[in-house]
């Protein structure tokens, strides 16, 4: 049977929705971004998969926010998106495209990725973090995706911290994530705390961003910047924790949040050489993705055509 020349991969994180025709050489020919908080998410999905069917798919690969049931098609729970839990994908996207179809967790699925064609690709064993909306890990060991759940955003880094929204208290997700910075950053200006941020996106606290954070601590405000080296420091205690569990050759940092590299993720690596073995952190490169925002999309593909034979 010839080879198939594409697999359709998709990523849907707790923010956005990204679907990419990819060759059997990891390369995107095409791709479509939309939003993953509206309530029709599955909706969203077929049609970005249909603006990109062609003939010589192979199959199609999901990664998907959250515990997935595999068997099953199914994902468990996500916190971060709630709107996908129980959601047939595999029955669903199969029955509309007759095509092979399998699922797996989004950051998983962008460790894939980063082994294929990222980051990745000269390491034997890496722990990806993916910092965004929330934080997701990926663990690659022995040239393999481990099949473990590696929600690292859900490890406790304060035994009696803030409450998360997977049940859980003291989530690193609570302290280091994009959400948690916008928390912080709402909290302290609303208890009077002096910043130029009072003054973004026409006085509307509520839609700073982590963009605008970033730009304000460039701009030498000091809330912004506090807030990035506290969220910082936070995922510092994470890497610290991943690389004494799992020794990793590397740790792979993706997501938007990356873009504050030269303040969160450098406080986060300072922080991490304190905490974890020296002999380990030492030993330990600690790198930014290659693929970016393209990671889960193209794991995702990748699934699909190990699924195939292609």
């Amino acid at each position: 049977m010839p080879h198939k020349r594409y697999a359709i991969g998709a990523d849907i994180g707790g923010t956005n929705l990204r679907v990419a025709l990819v060759d059997g050489e990891g390369r995107i020919v095409e791709r479509v971004k939309a939003s993953s908080t509206d309530n029709d998410v599955f909706d969203s999905l077929v049609s970005a998969i249909e603006s990109l069917y062609r003939d010589g798919i192979a199959g199609i690969g999901l990664g998907v926010a959250g515990v997935i049931d595999r068997e099953k098609g199914i994902v468990k729970s996500s916190p971060n998106l709630p709107s996908v839990e129980g959601v047939g994908f595999i029955d669903g996207i199969r029955e509309r495209f007759s095509l092979p179809v399998c699922i797996e967790n989004d950051a998983n699925a962008a460790a894939l990725g980063e082994k294929w064609r990222g980051a990745g690709t000269e390491f034997d064993s890496f722990v990806l973090f993916t910092l965004g909306t929330g934080i997701g890990g990926g663990v690659v060991y022995g040239g393999r995706l481990l099949d473990v759940a590696a929600e690292l955003g859900h490890m406790s880094i304060e035994a009696d911290g803030v409450r998360c929204p997977c049940g859980n208290n003291g989530c690193l997700e609570s302290y280091a994530s994009a959400r948690a910075m916008t928390g912080r950053v709402v909290e302290a200006i609303e208890s009077g705390t002096e910043s130029l941020m009072k003054g973004c996106c026409e006085g509307n606290v509520y839609k700073i961003s982590p963009e605008d954070i970033y730009n304000y601590a460039l701009d030498g405000d000091n809330l912004a910047r506090e807030t990035l080296k506290t969220a910082g420091r936070y995922l510092g205690v994470g890497i610290a924790s991943a690389i004494n569990i799992f020794s990793p050759e590397a740790v792979i940092l993706a997501g938007g949040l990356t873009g504050a590299w030269n303040i969160y993720v450098e406080t986060a690596i300072k922080e991490a050489s304190k905490r974890a073995f020296p002999e380990l952190f030492g030993a330990t490169k600690i790198l930014p993705s290659l693929l970016k925002d393209d990671a889960g999309a193209i794991g995702a593909a990748r699934l699909a055509f190990d699924k195939t034979g292609n």
